[in-house]
């Protein structure tokens, strides 16, 4: 192992320990004395929500695994091993009326270094507005619940082991005439270790600062006195300041079984989180001549989801290769979520 790898394994240990010594702090004090769980102390919660039916379909234990466009949410790193130009768009069924898609753009700049784009949106469709006379819905009145990230990522191996990421991405969260928006950075590694196919992997996600919403309606007219004849001022309301809910993952992969056409990858993945409590992930890929996929994993740690599964398709031409990839996730109490993979290359 040279210099340089132990360079980085040294300062991701460093993050990673220190971002473990915040995260796990379950509990914090507030200004009463009393308890209070860290859930909900983070916004722009559409950052958590995974995409890539692939990953999915393993339950999440993927971090180690991510080879193609969706790594851009797993472990950036992944992006270093995709080796031609391609593009990949995800869509996801998100409980009531709510979708969330991502659109994935990837292109090499040398042979080994790669450049990614991606856009990723949550939205919840028109929802009528409602007031205590018109608890129905007023007509013709309608506001949605939009949230938007756009980034780019730099990944490649500074050697033939050890593969790096860096996303930097604008976010803007949106409600009715309300919005707020900022920075934040991903940030991922890969170890190769050349032993059974093993992979480790390490990320930190959505490492920036706090926003907070503006807009209209935050705005009002007031009059400080009750008299007739003083004027109503314009007031500004203040909103409170929240974080990005920031993400530690930490996986392992390796080569289950891999003779003639058929391969086995297992793996694990330990995730923390600066809202929630930590969760665990195990998952499975099946695959039969690089054409067809079976792919079965489960979560834990989670109130909602437990297993999940997932198929895959892969078709490779002259100068172009597809994919498509779906998965199924059911919920304890909200249902199935189905997610959807599109992906094309040259």
């Amino acid at each position: 192992m040279n210099k340089t790898i132990k360079t980085a394994i040294a300062i991701i240990a460093l993050i990673a320990f220190s971002f473990n010594a915040y995260a796990v702090n379950d509990n914090q004090q507030g200004s009463g004395g009393t308890a209070a769980a860290k859930v909900g102390t983070a916004g722009a919660q559409f950052l958590r929500i995974p995409f890539g039916a692939r990953g999915v379909g393993m339950g999440g234990a993927y971090s180690a695994v991510a080879n193609d466009l969706s790594s851009v949410y797993w472990n950036p790193a992944g992006i270093a091993d995709v080796k031609s130009i391609g593009a990949e768009f995800n869509y996801t069924q998100w409980f009531a009326t709510y979708t969330h898609s991502a659109a994935i753009a990837a292109m090499p700049i040398s042979s080994d270094f790669t450049v990614a784009v991606n856009m990723v949106n949550f939205s919840s469709g028109d929802i009528l507005i409602t007031t205590m006379d018109d608890p129905e819905g007023i007509i013709g009145a309608k506001y949605q619940v939009a949230d938007m990230s756009m980034g780019i990522t730099f990944a490649g191996y500074l050697t033939q082991e050890f593969s790096f990421g860096i996303t930097a991405k604008y976010i803007n969260n949106s409600i009715y005439n309300v919005s707020a928006s900022g920075l934040a950075f991903d940030i991922g590694t890969m170890y190769n270790t050349n032993i059974y196919g093993i992979k480790i992997a390490f990320s930190i996600e959505n490492l920036g600062g706090e926003t907070s919403y503006e807009g209209q309606g935050l705005r009002d007219m007031k009059k400080y006195q009750e008299e007739d004849w003083t004027a109503p001022l314009d007031v500004s309301y203040v909103a409170y300041p929240y974080s990005y809910p920031l993400i530690f993952r930490a996986g392992i992969s390796s080569d289950l079984y891999n003779v003639d056409d058929h391969k086995i990858i297992g793996a694990f993945d330990f995730a923390t989180f600066s809202d929630v409590p930590e969760q665990f992930a195990f998952g499975a890929e099946y695959t039969y001549s690089d054409l067809i996929s079976l792919r079965g994993g489960y979560q834990f740690g989670q109130d909602q989801f437990g297993i999940a599964g997932g198929i895959g398709i892969n078709y490779e031409g002259d100068g172009f290769a597809g994919k498509f990839d779906y998965s199924i996730s059911p919920t304890f109490d909200l249902g199935l979520v189905n997610r959807f993979t599109v992906g094309v290359k040259f």
